[in-house]
């Protein structure tokens, strides 16, 4: 067994650690589970608990300028008030809930960009250290696997996705930062709309689609953002036509941006218009999800696979991990 990470802090010959995440990827909402390995040094110690804090890269805005930072999203004891002896193995395993809102970091196993990381705290005789850091992989719930097929076999292509911090208002928004996904529009918006920008904010009823659009400005006009928000149901995964319900979505807010111009103007701290009652009824229609990735039909699959992520934005994720662990 190999360890990671010697717990330098809390003092030469102290134990070692390494956690060990169950499975590929996981879901927003689901159990995150796996075994925090524990080796002991050259004394007895005491382990008063072992913890776990889900960590996100994210980006903050502040006057004209950007930065970015780690923050934790969520913490879990796991573990603790043992006796771990000299060169003692001992494995403490875990389930724990990830939050509805966990940002998702790949698309069809491609990574999108988003930095997530697991990080284990060990407490021993009073003293703490931050032993290891493991990178959490998070793909898309059904519903939300949905939207981004819909949204690419209609056409847009995807063009980033970070993590912004502040609060997206008029939603039950629960974590301190939001994921943004960007795309380019279809050609069919191209003539109202420059950039479309996609917030997924889940919870255990369904999804908030928070979508907002950047108009083109003519030439003797500025554009202007336009936000709207709709709900659906986990359950409606299977039992809507994706295609037409994000075509809908997107006139829609072509629509209001026209009927209201320059006088609405909303932002990321204003309430949202186009909240989308339940809808039955519907049903998919042309090829399902496998097909249409198999067959290599236009979309946001292909998009990612063809390499739209940026070399350097993978780059920059071994060097949050390597980073931490110094």
């Amino acid at each position: 067994m190999v360890f990671k990470r010697l717990l330098g802090a809390i003092g030469v010959g102290g134990p070692s650690v390494d956690t060990v995440l169950d499975g590929a990827a996981v879901l927003p909402g689901h159990v995150l589970s796996g075994r925090v390995r524990l080796k002991g040094g050259s004394a007895v110690a005491e382990v008063e608990h072992i913890g776990l804090d889900l960590v996100a890269r994210v980006e903050a805005e502040h006057g004209e300028g950007e930065s970015e930072g780690a923050v934790v999203f969520e913490r879990f004891t796991v573990g603790g008030g043992f006796r771990l002896g000299p060169e003692e193995e001992r494995e403490v395993p875990f389930s724990v809930p990830l939050p509805w809102e966990t940002p998702v970091t790949e698309l069809y196993g491609q990574p999108l960009g988003i930095v997530l990381g697991v990080r284990t705290e060990v407490g021993v005789a009073g003293a703490r250290d931050t032993g290891d850091l493991d990178p959490l992989t998070v793909r898309p719930l059904p519903v939300q696997e949905a939207v981004l097929e819909a949204l690419g076999q209609l056409g847009s292509g995807f063009r980033s996705a970070d993590l912004e911090y502040g609060r997206i208002g008029g939603t039950g928004q629960q974590l301190p930062f939001y994921q943004e996904i960007e795309l380019t529009p279809a050609p069919q918006y191209t003539h109202a709309l420059g950039e479309i920008e996609l917030t997924f904010l889940a919870s255990p009823a369904g999804l908030d689609v928070v979508l907002e659009a950047d108009r083109r400005g003519g030439p003797f006009s500025s554009g202007h953002d336009a936000l709207t928000r709709f709900a659906v149901r986990h359950e409606d995964a299977h039992a809507l036509d994706w295609n037409s319900e994000v075509d809908g979505w997107i006139r829609q807010l072509i629509a209001h941006r026209e009927a209201y111009g320059s006088h609405a103007a909303y932002g990321h701290g204003a309430e949202h218009h186009g909240y989308g009652a339940e809808r039955h009824g519907h049903h998919r229609s042309g090829p399902g999800l496998g097909t249409a990735v198999a067959a290599g039909a236009a979309g946001l699959a292909v998009g990612v696979v063809g390499g739209l992520v940026a070399a350097e934005a993978v780059d920059e994720i071994g060097d949050f991990f390597e980073g931490d662990e110094e």
